[in-house]
């Protein structure tokens, strides 16, 4: 059964840093998946923050471009996501997932395997 845990989320004032980490077991085969960040603010609709094939190509959200990047370590079954310059608007529930190969505009392209119950950031202005 495949689990993915996410941690690192917290409270910072804009223009601070976060770094989110997320463990993920049950994944045979780890690096044939890629691996991504969502993310869900109250009353909006989900999307993609970026993601990170197996290969390690990435792709980002234009919102998060130059500010965010994306990481994994498949030895260790776990996947990063340093967020700098962070912002008001960054505030929400940001999920880590595991899904098929290949890269979108901002997210992977293949269907979602599984996904983790999510660690909450939140920016002060």
């Amino acid at each position: 059964q495949v689990q993915l845990v996410e941690s690192g989320g917290g409270s910072v004032q804009a223009g601070g840093s976060l770094s989110l980490s997320c463990e993920a077991s049950g994944l045979t085969y780890s690096s044939y998946y890629c691996m991504g960040w969502f993310r869900q603010a109250p009353g909006k609709e989900r999307e993609g923050v970026a993601a990170i094939d197996g290969d390690g190509s990435t792709t980002y959200a234009d919102s998060v471009k130059g500010r965010f990047t994306i990481s994994r370590d498949n030895a260790k079954n776990t996947l990063y996501l340093q967020m700098n310059s962070l912002k008001p608007e960054d505030t929400a529930m940001y999920y880590c997932a595991a899904a098929g190969p290949g890269l979108g505009s901002d997210f992977c392209q293949g269907d979602l395997e599984a996904w983790g119950q999510g660690t909450l950031v939140t920016v002060s202005s």
